[in-house]
């Protein structure tokens, strides 16, 4: 029985593909560039390269924050701070939120039986504003971010500084749901708990395999009652 879950924010619970789109376009008009689809594509390009070299233990974070600006615009034949594009992007990306499909009330439903948990790798600053503006800290009985811990999603140090600030844990009753295979369900195999691939697009898993997969969020009780 599950007692423990560990969900992921960004396109598990709340749409960031949808929040990207706005906040880069939002940003990148302030500094000069037209925000076409063109350009929206290929920062969406650079910034996953670079998240993914972070799980990887191969960036820090303050190096994936600017250096995917300053790989954008060099691309662009612009010059600019890019401290200043990283701090305009963050504050746009935490105004406001979407919810995906049916997200909301399942996170309601789910609160009222187990306990949740929000598994994040996102920056702090962004993830507090986006979560408050969703009402989402009530369901939660806390919010891990990756930023204020020290350590970041897959590590199992990560997972192992959750799991001791939580008085008589058991890994045998805990489940992380995500839709990051290198990210979610890679850290919750490292950690020794039970894992939930939310995969809309039916991509194929590779050599990260998680033990169920759903397409959405809202299928999870479901899923739960089986076990």
């Amino acid at each position: 029985m599950i007692e423990y879950l560990f969900l992921d924010l960004d396109d598990t619970i709340l749409d960031f593909k949808k929040a990207e789109y706005i906040a880069i376009g939002k940003t990148i008009s302030d500094f000069g560039v037209e925000p076409t689809d063109a350009v929206r594509h290929r920062y969406h390009e650079i910034n996953k390269w670079h998240w993914e070299q972070l799980e990887l233990g191969k960036l820090t974070r303050a190096e994936v924050l600017e250096n995917r600006f300053k790989v954008l615009f060099t691309e662009l034949g612009v010059e600019v701070n890019a401290t200043a594009v990283a701090r305009t992007y963050e504050k746009n990306l935490s105004q406001g939120h979407w919810f995906l499909p049916g997200a909301e009330e399942t996170v309601d439903l789910l609160s009222k039986k187990y306990r949740l948990f929000l598994a994040s790798n996102g920056t702090a600053s962004v993830q507090k504003g986006r979560m408050t503006s969703a009402n989402l800290y009530r369901f939660f009985e806390t919010v891990f971010v990756s930023q204020e811990i020290g350590h970041n999603k897959p590590s199992r140090e990560y997972f192992d500084a959750c799991f001791a600030t939580i008085p008589g844990f058991d890994r045998e009753k805990a489940m992380i749901v995500g839709d990051s295979l290198s990210s979610d369900i890679k850290g919750g195999i490292n950690a020794g708990i039970k894992t939930v691939w939310v995969n809309p697009d039916h991509k194929p898993c590779g050599d990260i395999r998680p033990d169920y997969e759903i397409e959405a969020l809202h299928q999870l009780p479901a899923l739960l009652e089986t076990l």
